[in-house]
């Protein structure tokens, strides 16, 4: 064996040992993080430099406005790694709805900005603000929020798919009309991957799975730029000078990187030869500056979030851990696939930005906030649990003060549920189907829960499913049951 070869050995044995430590999950993810981060800063400063002062006489303006909304996700990541998750589940509703009315305003003249006949934005004061980027996350939590506890219930299929496949399809309904096609993907990415690791089955999930593509393709080919794009992707030379430039031009830039780049800071697309180098195509821009080794830099970083990511919600022994984290990982992940897809000619260009690198303050801002939410399930993995509960803090712990994470316990939160039943009044049991009709299918009501009272005359059975399928009772313990009436 050479010693090349022990060295190797050596390193991946190292590497292994400290894979194993209790909180290796969590400063995977906060690394990750940082570094996708910084090296956005850094590339949004040089890809928007030139216009930025060829715009305003200031080449730093577009990174001051970029670093402001780092700085802004950089507080809601540490607040998302304060949350206690029983917070964090109780408030998914309300939050949703709330994303759902923004998502509402911005569609009105005189409420939402309009930018390029898009109206996306909601402007308060300085800072502009899209709300679907928040209606992102906001899904994602009261999903698996929501799934979690249909499944701990043993739901039927119905409730498994109402009310979130309804809220999902209005929510895209709300982004098409902006129109904004490119979030609407990735709203549906969002949809797919909960039903997927909600435990939808499989040949249903295929079934809306392809209804979606086929949405998709029909929403690319119905409105003039989308079918223009599609046109440009298939025949990329048809008009090189027209709608396939940009696409043109990007593959311009990553050929000029060749191996090593050109330098940090020495690129020529920027000098408004691509369009949107700051943005959609900053990919472009890492490749022709940092040439063939930042690009596989980037993939690298993703990819390891990829493993982390799942790696935190197969160790997790909450369920809604589970879903939140894996449609999370999928979500962001699927994003930057895309959009680095289309910069290199595999896809058709969406106009999805490149996670925590691209420029654009609510994405960054909104996305920092899901990193701290993952990193917070990173903290509540068992051996993290038992590890930090004993004192094993770490310095990034202990420099941030962070409150010692809650232990799941399958038992309590049984109980949980069941006194909530039990609060309900008059209703289902939390499977959503009487005694006898459980009775025959193996999956009644638990036998320490009283049998439901019969429903009153002049209520009708629409009053007693909604009592029944309240989407935003928590099922998770409570401190004390003052705490709980809040929730009502």
């Amino acid at each position: 064996m050479t010693t090349a070869t022990r060295r190797a050995d050596s390193t991946a044995t190292r590497f292994g040992a400290w894979l194993a430590r209790p909180l290796a999950s969590f400063h995977l993810i906060v690394t990750i993080a940082t570094l996708l981060t910084v090296l956005g800063l850094v590339m949004v400063l040089s890809a928007s430099s030139v216009e930025a002062y060829a715009d305003g006489g200031s080449a730093y303006s577009l990174f001051v406005q970029q670093a402001m909304f780092a700085g802004i996700g950089l507080v809601l990541f540490y607040l998302a790694l304060r949350i206690p998750l029983r917070r964090l589940r109780q408030w998914s509703f309300p939050v949703f709805a709330l994303s759902v009315l923004a998502l509402l305003l911005v569609l009105l003249p005189g409420i939402g900005s309009e930018v390029q006949g898009a109206r996306r934005w909601l402007v308060i004061g300085p800072i502009s603000i899209q709300p679907s980027e928040v209606i992102k996350v906001s899904l994602v939590v009261w999903g698996a929020h929501l799934l979690a506890s249909r499944r701990s219930e043993r739901a039927t299929l119905k409730e498994l798919l109402v009310p979130l496949v309804p809220a999902g399809l209005l929510v895209c309904l709300l982004v098409v009309l902006q129109p904004n096609l490119s979030t609407t993907i990735a709203l549906g990415i969002v949809l797919m991957a909960l039903l997927w690791f909600g435990g939808l089955p499989a040949r249903l999930f295929v079934t809306i799975a392809a209804s979606g593509v086929v949405a998709a393709v029909v929403l690319a080919l119905s409105a003039g730029y989308r079918s223009d794009r599609m046109r440009a992707f298939f025949n990329p030379g048809d008009d090189p000078q027209g709608i396939g430039y940009q696409a043109r031009q990007a593959m311009f830039s990553l050929a000029d990187g060749g191996i090593w780049g050109r330098g940090l800071g020495q690129s020529r697309a920027k000098w408004s030869y691509l369009p949107n180098s700051h943005n959609d195509f900053i990919f472009a821009i890492i490749g022709e500056e940092l040439g063939f080794l930042g690009c596989m830099l980037v993939l690298g970083l993703f990819a390891l979030f990829v493993y982390t990511g799942l790696r935190i919600a197969t160790r997790s022994a909450d369920p809604f851990l589970k879903i939140l984290i894996a449609t999370a990982t999928t979500w962001i992940t699927s994003q930057a696939l895309i959009n680095i897809g289309y910069v290199v000619g595999l896809l058709p260009v969406t106009g999805l930005q490149l996670p925590l690198v691209s420029a654009g303050g609510s994405s960054l801002a909104i996305t920092l906030f899901m990193f701290g939410i993952i990193a917070n399930a990173a903290r509540h993995e068992p051996e993290a649990v038992s590890a930090l509960n004993a004192g094993q803090d770490g310095r990034v712990s202990r420099l941030l003060r962070l409150p010692k994470p809650e232990v799941y316990s399958p038992v309590r939160a049984e109980q949980a549920r069941a006194r909530s039943v039990n609060r309900r009044g008059p209703g289902r049991p939390p499977n959503g189907r009487g005694g006898a009709e459980g009775g025959r299918k193996g999956r009644g009501r638990p036998a320490d829960l009283p049998e439901p009272p019969r429903r009153r005359s002049g209520e009708s059975r629409g009053t007693g499913s909604l009592r029944a399928t309240r989407a935003w009772e928590p099922s998770y313990p409570m401190p004390h049951a003052r705490e709980r009436g809040r929730s009502r």
